[in-house]
């Protein structure tokens, strides 16, 4: 077979069976389509697909093959979180400041010293950090990948649930996207390269007054301009980025957050950012699964990931409820909002990607990350239902 029929054979694996898995089992009141579709790069990955069935998988997944999907899931992640920095509403969480800086403040920081205390443990043993890695890039990465949002499958819960468009939704909306910030600025703190230090400088002091010049140029151009100028600009700040020793995502990120999603619509960007999910992100679930590790055996892996579970999500939820008695809320309350903000998946993953990029952790440490990602998202329906069901009661009540 040609390698463009490979090629071919591999997306259809890559978008065919998750959607039928999700479809034929019933899975979406478990999971959005697109954690079925992480678990499937998990099994299509050299540990599991690659170990039932070397010779299918050396066949498919062939080395030319990887390249081009890498190619293809470096453009989709860019994208995506693009996407997510464009859709971050720090002006509605400025306007009620003291009550968001609280909240995230708590929900960030507490399950970020609960998993760094469990990237502590995990160090007593060789085989978690990564060649290029120092201990304390390992213990603030870790313990920033337990306390994560993955505020793009928060929207998607919430709006199955839904509460999105309610108060409710519109509070944990506030409260993910001023810890979507922290997450990142932690990242560029973990990535600083004394050795490109100037380098480092030039872009943020680049970035900086070239930022200013496309917003400027933005609010002058029309609608239908403004969607190749912003690719354009993505491109250019990603590339920056890398070059200046940070990750091109870092620059991904930075490019969406200067840019106003009202510049193209509600409606538009929820369609565009629907079109990424669907149409290339898979890859990248894909890309994803195949830098799974288990060297150092399944159960040890899975130890690790419900290590890393507790954590995330035990910190969440206490940071919350903690909030949540200095603020006044009901205990239901706090819970709702603990259990929607402990939601991991598709950030985390692409947090946990960079630090396996960098060689800071292993690729046993990401698998363990990325099982703790599934299971955290795959927790969020189940447990948050109920407790919006009581929430809705009460409001319907109180009017």
């Amino acid at each position: 077979m040609t390698l463009t029929e490979v090629y071919l054979i591999a997306l259809l694996i890559i978008f065919a069976l998750p959607w039928l898995a999700w479809r034929l089992l019933r899975l979406d009141y478990w999971a959005p389509l697109v954690v079925v579709q992480i678990v499937g790069g998990i099994l299509l990955g050299p540990g599991v697909l690659g170990a039932a069935f070397p010779e299918y998988y050396a066949f498919v997944f062939r080395p030319e093959v990887i390249q081009s999907l890498n190619g293809v899931a470096w453009w989709a992640v860019m994208l995506f979180v693009w996407v997510a920095g464009i859709e971050l509403d720090l002006a509605t969480a400025w306007k009620h400041r003291a009550e968001t800086g609280i909240t995230a403040s708590l929900a960030l920081g507490v399950p970020l010293l609960a998993g760094a205390g469990a990237a502590m443990i995990l160090l007593q043993w060789p085989g978690w950090r990564g060649p290029e890695g120092e201990t304390w890039q390992v213990v603030l990465g870790l313990g920033m990948a337990c306390a994560v949002t993955a505020l793009p499958i928060l929207i998607l819960l919430m709006d199955k649930m839904g509460i999105l468009r309610r108060q409710m939704g519109q509070r944990v909306l506030r409260y993910a996207s001023l810890d979507d910030i922290a997450i990142w600025a932690v990242l560029a703190l973990i990535l600083l390269d004394f050795a490109r230090i100037g380098r480092q400088a030039v872009f943020v002091i680049g970035f900086a007054l070239t930022a200013w010049a496309v917003r400027r140029l933005m609010e002058r151009i029309n609608i239908e301009e403004r969607w190749p100028v912003a690719l354009i600009w993505l491109i250019a700040v990603a590339l920056a980025a890398d070059w200046s020793g940070l990750h091109y995502m870092v620059g991904a990120f930075l490019a969406g957050v200067v840019l106003e999603a009202r510049w193209f619509g509600e409606e538009a960007m929820d369609r565009f950012r629907a079109v990424v999910l669907l149409t290339v992100m898979p890859v990248f679930f894909l890309s994803t699964g195949l830098r799974t590790a288990w060297e150092g055996g399944g159960l040890i892996v899975f130890g690790a990931a419900l290590l890393l579970l507790v954590a995330a999500v035990g910190g969440k939820l206490l940071g919350v409820q903690i909030a949540g008695r200095i603020l006044g809320w009901t205990r239901n309350e706090a819970s709702l909002i603990g259990w929607l903000l402990q939601t991991k998946a598709l950030i985390m993953i692409i947090f946990a990607n960079i630090l396996l990029d960098k060689a800071i952790i292993t690729s046993t440490t990401f698998t363990a990350l990325l099982l703790m990602a599934v299971m955290s998202t795959m927790l969020t329906t189940p447990l948050a239902t109920p407790l919006a069901k009581r929430a809705h009661a009460r409001m319907d009540d109180e009017a």
